[in-house]
């Protein structure tokens, strides 16, 4: 399985490379390859909304460079939709461009657009795919395998709701923050910059009204000279208490948006409403406690860093006990462990 999931790598790279542009379209990669699959004619990924999906990216990118592309194999992350939106099919791009082969990664799970690989098998077509089971399927074995720039959007459709992340970042006895709340930082530079690489991909950063209170943070993607990228995600607080109009979240580029809910439930229904797929929770303890509660999120990312607090505030807080015995327990699916530094990222999926 590996080796067949190796011929969508570069497929990939290209939907990372736009993940946090996209929304409420998936991030998705195509590379046009000869009919021998070994050169490749075009590349090309899903523009912002309203703009060129991958497919027809590719096959302009092929069109550019002078190259015959009848007979050609198609490889995407997605099954190429099958209906006009404010973009034409995907599927009759590639079945007019003369493609002979598609192969795709996951199925199309949107109701409008599924039927892009029969409507291709059906005109002769050669189609493989899925290679890959639904991300939220029971039998989906995701150990220690890569998440694929279109999880988010996949799980976001699934589960009718964006994809939820939430952030810890803790000493190795668990606290994240000493007893007078200070927190910066537990992390050393290079995961910070990481964390700041993360949140330009995201449609949002989500923070309670206490973070925003008590460490008057930015919320802004910046690169390592310190500076805004001209893209930033939405900066959402969550939470009841009022936010002066001083406070450094409202003195950045980019918007903000208060939703005032103690319900993670209620506040992600809000986001779906304005399109977005992809959010990243950076909340403190009440904050990250509600999501959990609630079971509303599809990943956790957990920094941890080489040193010890021994007392001071945990990551989560929940008032109610909601487990009572080892059989309660939710057990995570590791998907990658990377270090920075001396610093180390487990990123789990559920």
């Amino acid at each position: 399985m590996q080796n067949q999931l190796s011929l969508f790598s570069e497929a990939d790279r290209l939907g990372c490379c736009v993940t946090g542009t996209t929304s409420p379209n998936p991030p998705v990669g195509c590379v046009i390859y000869d009919a021998t699959g070994e050169r490749i004619l075009g590349r090309g990924a899903t523009q912002p909304a309203g703009g060129a999906h991958a497919e027809v990216m590719a096959l302009r990118d092929a069109d550019k460079r002078g190259e015959d592309v009848r007979g050609a194999r198609a490889v995407v992350t997605l099954e190429p939709c099958n209906h006009s939106g404010r973009t034409g099919p995907c599927s009759h791009a590639l079945l007019n461009a003369g493609i002979g082969r598609v192969d795709y990664l996951f199925a199309d799970p949107n109701p409008l657009a599924v039927g892009g690989a029969d409507f291709l098998r059906a005109q002769g077509v050669t189609v493989h795919g899925p290679y890959l089971d639904s991300p939220v399927a029971s039998n989906s074995n995701k150990e220690w395998t890569p998440q694929w720039a279109v999880e988010p959007w996949l799980i976001s459709t699934l589960r009718g709701r964006p994809h939820v992340t939430l952030k810890l970042a803790s000493t190795i006895d668990g606290f994240v923050a000493a007893t007078d709340k200070t927190s910066q930082w537990i992390t050393g530079e290079q995961a910070r910059q990481f964390v700041h690489e993360d949140r330009r991909t995201r449609d949002a950063i989500i923070v309670g009204t206490g973070t925003v209170l008590d460490d008057n943070p930015r919320l802004t993607a910046r690169n390592s000279a310190g500076e805004p990228y001209d893209s930033q995600p939405l900066r959402v607080v969550m939470g009841c208490r009022d936010i002066p109009q001083n406070a450094a979240i409202y003195d950045s580029p980019g918007d903000v948006l208060h939703v005032k809910t103690r319900s993670a439930t209620e506040l992600l229904a809000a986001l779906k409403q304005r399109g977005l797929v992809d959010v990243l929770v950076e909340g403190g303890p009440y904050i990250i406690g509600a999501f959990l509660r609630e079971g509303a999120y599809d990943a956790l990312q957990l920094y941890q860093a080489p040193a010890l607090l021994l007392a001071g505030r945990r990551g989560v807080s929940i008032e109610e006990e909601l487990s009572t015995t080892m059989s309660d327990i939710e057990r995570l699916t590791p998907r990658s462990i990377r270090t920075y530094g001396s610093d180390v990222l487990w990123t789990l999926t559920r």
